[in-house]
This record gives structure tokens, C-alpha cells and sequence, in this order.
């Protein structure tokens, strides 16, 4: 059995190699296309836009997000803003009084109510197309500040009219507020600053984003429209699109800053949503776009990027694995080979580690040991959970429906709704961990090989099964 469990986990290892890859690649393309450039203005009449804010029970931010919506510097005659507000508990009451403050002011703004709260979000996008015929939809999402300047600084690369969505970079209200902040902070600055710009260098498909970014109304219109049939409706519809021929342009210099989640719960909630989503995603599309006349790097990248989650799966696989292995063998992992544990670390963490490293200096955060470090411990908190989404995701048949992320506000005030995390998930975790404790102790005692490796996934599902119990975030800094 230990000669079985030796072979699955370096099968393993090999399964992560691929992952490591694809990120040096996404490097490669970062430093082989240069920049690329799109219209510096918008030549002509400035045309019609309506601000979307779909909104589900954010008593905490719906102030701040009309009133950020509301400010945006564009011609009043041109600018439509809609709340699109499914929420059940006091938020309708919040935002109709601060709805009505920027009436008073000349904004024309709507405050939209569905009986029912049917495709979610994605419902809840379409429902406010039908009652506006702006030529162009900027999305913002309830915990998204947009800054005045927004739409004119995203409509220059409309001038091309085959450019059907402009994306801006996400930037980060409270990144400094904890290590999963920041961890957080550095997820999100590796995929805009080297995954969306090395995509967009090299002519590759890549998303809207959900929030922060500007649709043309006939490219929606053109690719069939929002649908709810995944839980990632952004990346759905952003591939339809390129299947229908327009391109997307990213302008990584433009960022909108927005909140990141306070807890781990509500961590997992986002992530689940995305990596199940992108799993649904490349189920839906991908038969597509492979029978498509595309280039095979365009296929191949809309391929690891759907599918990319499943790392999280194979990563925790292979901690269990570890752990069981501990456990099951007399000697623990004394076993093992010597080449495993320092081939895992070059083959899949060192790549990922370089990436963030990457990210890290490209956004100018500083320390970035630490850096490296938090984000390396929030992905192995996350792997459990996420391995239940990716698995929901294959999954023909699953109904899990769409879950808002909770959001706190600045003054880091309790959510009036909370994240709702995997039972399996928590179990799994917390059983992996304690496994791992245990194997790493042996492991140190014996001067085995394989201990430095298992103590640090010990470590990163030790300090994420803590987190994972905090129910409400620490203490935020106000935003300024």
C-alpha cells in the first residue's frame, strides 16, 4: 500500500508541473509583446452610457456605491445610473433615500426592484438593459469606488468599433488591513498585471471581469446576451463574444479600487463562485472554440484559464496524500524519495512563487518575502474549498446557486448577510491539517527529507483552518 501511495503522490506532482508552466508562460508573453495601444480620445459626440450597480443586500456599501456611481464626471443629458436592487432586508430603504438625494441633484437614477431575484445577477443585467437603450453599460459592482474620470478614461478604445468591452485593472481599498488582505491583494495583482496584460499583448481571449469595466450594448446583444446558466456569467459572456469576432482591450494603467473580503469564509465564497463557474464556463464554451477557426494558442490559453482551478484540486490531493502517508506508514514519509520533495518545489512552487514575486513589483507593494509567503498560505487554506467547487463544476447537473460575497464596509461593520462555506470543505480541512501536524512532528524527529516541505503545508492549512473560524473581519482602515 505505501508503494501505491509513493506512485499517486508523485503522479501527483507531475499533475502540477503543467500548472507551474503555464504561469512561466504567461511571464514569457508579458516580457515578449510590447505594450499595445489603443486610442488616446474619443473623437465625436460623447455617446450615451448607463451605469449598472446590481445590488444584494449591501446595507454596508450601497451608500457608498451610489454616491460613487452618482459622481462620475460625464455629461447628465448622456448618463443613466440604475440600482439594480434584489436585496430582502434593509438595503431598498438605504438606497431609495440616497437614490433620491442625487435625483434632487439633476442624476438621472433609477431604482430598480424585481419580484423575484431570477439569474441573479446576471438576471438582474439583463432586466435593466430592457428598460435603457444606452449605446454603452459600464458594470459596477456594489463594493466597487469608481473614480470621476472612469468613463472617459474607458471609452477611447470604443473608438475601434470591433472593441465590444474595455476592462480596467481592480485596485484595493483595504489591502493593508491583514495578511489575508494583502494575500488577497496579490491574487488579484497577478491575474491584471501579468494574466489579463500578457493575454491582451498577445491577442489572446480574455474576461470582463464582472465590475469595473465597459460593455458595448451590440456586443451584448451580438453574443446572445447575459445568461445565468454558469456562475461566472462574466466569463461566459466575455467568450461568446470573442467567438463572435469582437476583441476586448484592458488598460491595466486605469483601475478601479473596490473591497476585498474581510474573512475567509467570505474569501472561499468568491473563490468557490469563480473556480466553479470557470469550470461551468469551459464545459459550456470550450467544444466551441476548439471546433472554431482560431489559433491554437488562442485555444490552448482559453483552456488553461477555465480549467485553471483544477490546481487546487491536484495541490490538495497531494497534501493529502502527505498526510496520509504520515499516518499510515511506520516510519512516516522516510520512505519517500529524495528527489520528491525538492522536485515538487521547483516543478510547481518555485513558478508560482515567481509570478507573484513578478506581480508583487510590477504593482510596487514592497516585501515581497512576505508577500510570497501570505499569498502561498492563503492558497493552501483555499484548496479544500475550492476542490469542492471544481468538482461542483463537473458535475452535469449541480444547482448551486449564486452567492453574493459579503461585504463589511470601511468601518468593518457586520455583514447583514453571511458567506456560506462547505460543511465538507471545513472537515476536510481541518483533517488534513491535524494530519499534517502530526506527519511534520515525525518528520522533524526523524530528520527525514521530506520534513520542511510538510511542516510548511502544516503551517498553511494550520493558519487557514484559524482564520476559517473568524466570522467577522478585523478592524479595516477607513478609506480615503
Amino acid at each position: 500500500m505505501t508503494d501505491s501511495f509513493l506512485l499517486a503522490s508523485a503522479l501527483l506532482l507531475l499533475l502540477l508541473v503543467p500548472f507551474g508552466a503555464h504561469r512561466i508562460r504567461l511571464l514569457w508573453l508579458l516580457l515578449k509583446y510590447p505594450r499595445r495601444r489603443e486610442a488616446a480620445r474619443w473623437g465625436g459626440e460623447l455617446p450615451s452610457v448607463l451605469v449598472q450597480v446590481p445590488v444584494y443586500n449591501e446595507a454596508n456599501v450601497v451608500t457608498r456605491a451610489i454616491d460613487a456611481a452618482c459622481s462620475l464626471d460625464y455629461p447628465k443629458a448622456r448618463l443613466t445610473v440604475q440600482v439594480l436592487d434584489d436585496s430582502d432586508d434593509e438595503t431598498p430603504g438605504i438606497a431609495a433615500q440616497r437614490i433620491e438625494h442625487w435625483r434632487e441633484s439633476g442624476v438621472e437614477v433609477t431604482h430598480l426592484r424585481r419580484a423575484a431575484r431570477d439569474g441573479f445577477k446576471a438576471g438582474a443585467l439583463a432586466a435593466g438593459m430592457r428598460f435603457n437603450g444606452a449605446e454603452f453599460i459600464l458594470v459596477l459592482d456594489a463594493d466597487f469606488v469608481a473614480p470621476p474620470d472612469l468613463i472617459h478614461k474607458l471609452l477611447p478604445p470604443f473608438a475601434d468599433p470591433r472593441v465590444g468591452a474595455v476592462q480596467a485593472a481592480w485596485a484595493h481599498l483595504d489591502a493593508d488591513a491583514s495578511w489575508l488582505a494583502r494575500a488577497q491583494a496579490l491574487f488579484l495583482d497577478g491575474h491584471f498585471a501579468i494574466e489579463h496584460e500578457a493575454r491582451y499583448r498577445a491577442g489572446l481571449f480574455f474576461n470582463f471581469n464582472g465590475s469595473g469595466g465597459m460593455w458595448r450594448r451590440a456586443c451584448i446583444e451580438d453574443a446572445g446576451g447575459w445568461s445565468a446558466d454558469t456562475l461566472t456569467e462574466d466569463v461566459d459572456l466575455s467568450y461568446r463574444a470573442q467567438l463572435r469576432g469582437w476583441r476586448f482591450a484592458y488598460l491595466d494603467h486605469v483601475s478601479v479600487p473596490a473591497e476585498l473580503p474581510g474573512t475567509l469564509r467570505a474569501v472561499e465564497t468568491q473563490q468557490a463562485r469563480w473556480a466553479q463557474g470557470g469550470i461551468q464556463t469551459g464545459r459550456k464554451l470550450l467544444p466551441r472554440i476548439w471546433k472554431a477557426r482560431l489559433p491554437l494558442a488562442i485555444k490552448l490559453e482559453a483552456t488553461a484559464h477555465t480549467f485553471g482551478h483544477v490546481v487546487h484540486a491536484v495541490s490538495f490531493l497531494f497534501a493529502a496524500a502527505v498526510a496520509f502517508l504520515g499516518w499510515a506508514t511506520p516510519d512516516g514519509l522516510a520512505g519517500l524519495p529524495g528527489w520528491l520533495p525538492g522536485a515538487l518545489f521547483a516543478a510547481a512552487l518555485i513558478p508560482f512563487m515567481a509570478f507573484y514575486a513578478v506581480a508583487t513589483v510590477i504593482r510596487g507593494r514592497g516585501r515581497l518575502v512576505r508577500s510570497v509567503v501570505e499569498g502561498l498560505t492563503l492558497g493552501l487554506g483555499l484548496a479544500a474549498p475550492l476542490t469542492v467547487a471544481v468538482v461542483r463544476g463537473m458535475r452535469h447537473r449541480d444547482k448551486t446557486p449564486f452567492r453574493r460575497t459579503p461585504k463589511f464596509g470601511a468601518g468593518g461593520g457586520a455583514a447583514t448577510y453571511t458567506a456560506v462555506g462547505s460543511p465538507l470543505a471545513s472537515i476536510l480541512r481541518m483533517a488534513v491539517a491535524a494530519s499534517l501536524a502530526v506527519t511534520a512532528a515525525r518528520l522533524l524527529a526523524t530528520g527525514a527529507e521530506a520534513a520542511s516541505l510538510t511542516a510548511l503545508f502544516a503551517i498553511g492549512y494550520g493558519i487557514s483552518v484559524g482564520e476559517g473560524l473568524r466570522k467577522t473581519p478585523r478592524l479595516r482602515r477607513q478609506a480615503s
